[in-house]
This record gives C-alpha cells, structure tokens and sequence, in this order.
C-alpha cells in the first residue's frame, strides 16, 4: 500500500537511493550504498521513491516493528524541493506503516532544520524527546512522534 506517485523500493535500488541521499544531505552525513542496503535489509524495513518527470526526486525508509514504526531517513533532491514530495513520502511510510500493524512513527530531526520540522508539525508530529549534540554539527535531535492516524 503506497501513495499515489509513489513507487515501493527495495535492496536493488540502494545505488539509486544513495546519490539521492547524498545530493539532499552534506558529504559527512550521507549514505552510502551500503548503509541503505543493509537498513533495507533489515526485519520490516521497507523503502518509498517519489519521481518527478520520470527523474528519481526522492525516498523515504521505514521500518515496522511491533505496533511502532520508525522513519529512518527521507530525502529530497534540492531542485525538487518545495513541491509536495517529503509529504508524499511521509504519508506514504504512515500508510505503509499502518498497513503493518503500527500504530506510531517515530523519526529524529535536527533541531535546525526548520522546513522539515514544519512539514512534521503539520501533519501532527509532537516532540516527546531531545537527544543533545546528535549531529555531526552538534545540534539535537528532535524525537517527534506521529500518531498514524493523524498522517496524509
């Protein structure tokens, strides 16, 4: 089960996912091939591509277990940026994630990052922990939480 535009992903598409993921983050924080491989590999993990004129524009994974999810990382191609593809792709791993049994998303945001903070609350992400110098730059990471039911 996937939102519209959405294409599920899985381990044959790390190289794919990875120069994504690299274009969307700085150099010291992207993934690998590898990295993406072995996170889709991983019990309940699955993966989302959103396209944009037949082009990769971005991805989400997330991973199922129990009745909890957990958004691994999502990313968007700064070009493509700005045009509704992070919540196609948010709303697609809360529907994929009900579809499994889960009844929350749980995801990490840097404290700094205020676009992507905005898009959570906006779809009813709430803070329910803060991790100190998470980052690499030394910024927190967000706990946010996302009831599933509140998600599209």
């Amino acid at each position: 089960m996937t939102s519209a535009g959405l294409l599920p992903v899985g381990v044959e598409a790390a190289a794919v996912l990875a120069r994504l993921h690299a274009a969307a983050f700085p150099s010291a924080e992207a993934w690998g091939a590898d990295a993406i491989a072995l996170m889709l590999g991983l019990s309940g993990a699955f993966g989302l591509l959103a396209h944009e004129q037949g082009e990769p524009a971005g991805f989400a994974l997330g991973r199922v277990a129990a009745d909890e999810a957990e958004l691994l990382t999502i990313a968007v191609r700064p070009e493509a940026r700005r045009r509704g593809h992070a919540r196609a792709l948010l709303g697609g791993v809360a529907a994929e994630a009900a579809a499994r049994g889960a009844a929350a998303l749980f995801l990490e945001v840097s404290e700094a990052n205020d676009s992507a903070r905005a898009l959570y609350a906006g779809l009813g992400a709430t803070q329910v922990g803060r991790r100190a110098g998470y980052y690499a730059d030394g910024c927190a990471a967000l706990v946010l939480r996302l009831a599933l039911g509140q998600a599209g």
